[in-house]
């Protein structure tokens, strides 16, 4: 039973690191830009509070490259 538990964590470790990445570097870009599409604090908790899809969408559809 220990076995299984430990091959879970280990194959369940990849995925929780990469999200966790994403996060923070998703909240320091948010903090960092000026601007945004829609309010910073959406964002923030989009990214905190949807695993993995929120970083991502908001990579894609929440940056403001233009001024």
């Amino acid at each position: 039973m220990e076995t299984i538990s430990t091959e879970l964590i280990l194959m369940v470790m990849p995925i929780i690191l990469i999200q966790l990445i994403l996060m923070v570097i998703a909240i320091i870009d948010i903090v960092r830009n000026e601007h945004t599409r829609g309010p910073k604090w959406l964002w923030i908790l989009a990214v905190i509070f949807i695993n993995i899809i929120g970083p991502i969408v908001y990579f894609i559809f929440g940056r403001r490259t233009d001024g």
